[in-house]
């Protein structure tokens, strides 16, 4: 491709989420797919104007995956293993779709667990789907495509 080529960004409602094999397509959101440096500052005598500043330990957000409730209760069924105190951690990977649903980008993360399940909010004065939610903790993530 030249420099004077134009691509067209991607889209990003049409993604799937694989764990330690599991693919499942129905995810209505993920969110939590980024990384974050510390800073650490140095100062030295004589050098008064600013710190240095250099890169210190990464940390990683939780991964927050949003689905539609149906009677799969994979999910759940993991939270409650850990709940339980059965840790499990798996790998994983939210992978990113073109219209032709060939895998456009790719970010990977690594030993997973859920910290977090909530149960969707009911209400009688709505006829929204019922949303499922799991947050997940990991170690490190990484895009890969």
């Amino acid at each position: 491709m030249s420099t004077g080529d134009i691509q067209d960004p991607f889209v990003n409602f049409n993604f799937k989420v694989e764990l330690d094999g599991i693919i499942r397509v129905g995810f209505h959101e993920v969110s939590g797919l980024d990384a974050t440096v510390d800073v650490v500052e140095h100062r030295e005598g004589g050098w008064n104007i600013t710190p240095y500043k250099f890169p210190g330990q990464a940390k990683f957000a939780n991964i927050m995956l949003k689905w539609g409730m149906t009677t799969d209760t994979e999910l759940y069924d993991w939270h409650r293993q850990i709940v339980e105190g059965d840790i499990v951690r798996k790998n994983g990977a939210v992978l990113l779709l073109d219209r032709r649903g060939v895998v456009t980008s790719r970010w990977n993360f690594v030993r997973a667990w859920p910290t977090k399940y909530t149960a969707p909010p009911l209400t009688a004065e709505s006829n929204d789907i019922a949303i499922e939610t799991l947050e997940l903790v990991h170690e490190g993530l990484e895009r890969v495509q």
